[in-house]
């Protein structure tokens, strides 16, 4: 049977602003207060989206979440109508207003980490949605995501969804951000590969000191029980604290993988002759030939790659065995990078071409391709059980830009959040995008 790795791309949100709420994040940070275009950032989304699918990848859609989240004001204490509520932590308390209407969500290989059928104890997809214990804007995301995605991946005989981990330090869970797969074909057993940035409970591993390390492997461990990972099937490595304080705040900054291969910065992780020895031989038992490409120092920094998140690309499996890189248009802009991806292309190797994309609105609030999407291996029996509303097409570009143009600002500020009527142009974006997608009622504002 035939499987394939769909990507399901985050739909950039209404409220998509620079807050620069994400310390660690050298980008998040460095733009926070600018004014955004979030009309721009969605219809580039979906022009990358358009792009692959017409290249032959299957390509999904992950709506966004309902923000401003008013429920998370009132449980901080703001009280009365929910303009009220707005305008009272406008004036009380921007920061968290602020807060309450990131639309990070965008950023889905954070929502979840997923295994896939071919390696789990029962033979299902397994999803945990990720807690994003590590920032507060974050953290607040997790209920809405999980409903999402068990709207999207409902046929209980084909999935499994679990709830995200206990909300504290010891299990923070950033998701697949810090997850890839290995395997010979997306349908065979494969190796799952989990890295973190500390230990909550083992002093043997070093700590970052500057930026929060915000996985741990107590929650890449829990992960791997709750999908029925067997032992042979899982790497735990552990990533560079030194890299995490130049701002690699997530493994996909600094390596991407795809089938039998690594992609990654010669900084990247601790102990990489061992944890690559693992891999080859794990890999190996299940039928797979394991590589690796390892970029090194001396021709790329760590500044210069999270500066052109050369390695928060998309590594994609062609028909003919070669690979493709997609990376973001920054990438051309580093001079530097723009070099070692011209001579990686033309040595003949396993990436073959390289495809750039505009995500300017993206990048500049700390996110590139692979933030965007969370890649599920699927069977052609379990694509096939997979809600239909939320798998691209042509038709649905046209009808997602059409529905952008129609309730999307191309031009956002802080003081524009502190406006009541952006709850309700998004309220009203929001339940036709269920319509759509054909999710259901998925948002609190058509719950409650």
């Amino acid at each position: 049977m035939k499987s394939y790795e769909v990507n399901f791309d985050g739909l950039v949100g209404p409220t998509h602003n620079y807050g620069g709420l994400s310390y660690g994040n050298v980008a998040s940070q460095s733009n926070s207060q600018q004014s955004s275009n979030p009309k721009e950032a969605a219809l580039q989304g979906l022009a990358k989206m358009k792009a692959l699918m017409e290249m032959g990848f299957q390509q999904g859609v992950l709506a966004p979440q309902e923000r401003p989240d008013v429920a998370a004001l009132r449980r901080l204490g703001f009280a009365g109508s929910d303009a009220q509520v707005i305008e009272r932590a406008a004036k009380d308390a921007m920061p968290l207003l602020v807060a309450s209407c990131s639309a990070s969500s965008m950023w889905v290989a954070n929502a979840a980490t997923v295994s896939p059928s071919a390696d789990t104890a029962d033979g299902r997809v397994h999803f945990t949605a990720a807690n994003l214990n590590c920032k507060y804007h974050r953290s607040i995301e997790h209920p809405t995501t999980s409903r999402v995605l068990g709207a999207m991946f409902a046929d209980q005989q084909h999935f499994a969804h679990h709830a995200a981990l206990p909300a504290v330090a010891q299990f923070g869970d950033e998701g697949a951000a810090n997850h890839t797969r290995f395997c010979r074909d997306y349908g065979q057993a494969g190796v799952e590969f989990f890295v973190f940035g500390r230990s909550a409970f083992d002093t043997r591993y070093p700590a970052p000191q500057k930026y929060p390390a915000r996985q741990t492997l107590e929650a890449s461990q829990a992960v791997a029980r709750l999908h029925g990972l067997s032992d042979d099937g899982v790497v735990y490595a552990q990533q560079n604290p030194s890299v995490i304080d130049q701002g690699v705040f997530h493994n996909d900054v600094i390596a991407v993988g795809n089938g039998e291969v690594l992609f990654y910065h010669e900084d990247a992780f601790l102990e990489t002759d061992k944890m690559l020895a693992e891999l080859d031989a794990k890999l190996g038992k299940r039928g797979g030939n394991f590589q690796s490409i390892c970029v090194p120092r001396s021709q790329v920094t760590v500044e210069d790659a999270v500066r052109s998140y050369l390695f928060n690309s998309q590594l994609l499996s062609r028909a003919d065995g070669s690979m493709l890189l997609i990376v973001p248009e920054e990438c051309r802009g580093n001079e530097r990078v723009w070099q070692y991806l011209q001579g990686l292309t033309s040595s003949g190797g396993l990436i073959r071409e390289v495809k750039v994309f505009d995500l300017k609105q993206s990048m500049q609030n700390g996110g590139g391709p692979a933030c965007l999407r969370l890649r599920v291996a699927l069977n052609q029996t379990e694509l096939a059980a997979v809600n239909p509303g939320v798998i691209m097409t042509a038709p649905l570009y046209g009808t997602l830009t059409q529905w952008v143009d129609k309730h999307y600002r191309d031009r956002l500020s802080e003081n524009d959040l502190a406006d009541p009527q952006l709850l309700l142009e998004c309220r009203t974006a929001l339940d036709e995008l269920t319509q759509i997608l054909k999710l259901g009622a998925v948002y609190p504002f058509q719950i409650n």
